[in-house]
């Protein structure tokens, strides 16, 4: 499993004219399943996304994590993370799960990051063309890998 968290100030996602998603201050997860993705790594995502420590202490130090913040979370489904670029000018697909793998893979890392976030947890729609939209803090960009 792969997540690409950013750190934002603010992000939305539609799916043609309707928000499906919405976050104040918090992190933007794209996520992508790989095929063979356990519940071990599901529970271990959603514990990196909640507590990987990416936010200013008092100190100015990344030291602080989204849940120590109590920011808002907003989970992306978005198999291209997992493309295969290693070499030709098309990236392959074939390293990122079907699509009836990776929607009950994903749906648990909702349900769990719901679960154990003390903020608001939103997402994409899955299997749809999304418009995300967001105001990158920092920027502050890392790729997330179980």
């Amino acid at each position: 499993m792969l997540a690409l968290i950013q750190r934002v100030t603010q992000a939305k996602v539609e799916v043609g004219e309707e928000v499906v998603g919405a976050i104040g201050p918090g992190l933007l997860a794209l996520v992508a399943a790989e095929p063979g993705d356990s519940e071990s790594q599901i529970l271990k995502m959603a514990e990196r996304l909640l507590r990987y420590r990416v936010f200013a202490d008092d100190a100015g130090k990344m030291n602080r994590s989204l849940h120590d913040i109590v920011g808002d979370l907003l989970l992306v489904s978005q198999f291209t993370l997992a493309a295969d670029t290693a070499s030709g000018l098309r990236p392959s697909f074939s390293s990122a799960a079907p699509p009836a793998e990776a929607e009950p893979i994903f749906d648990r890392l909702v349900a769990e990051c719901r679960r154990i976030s003390p903020g608001r947890v939103e997402t994409g729609r899955f299997r749809s063309h999304m418009t995300v939209s967001l105001v990158n803090d920092g920027p502050v960009t890392f790729l997330l890998r179980t």
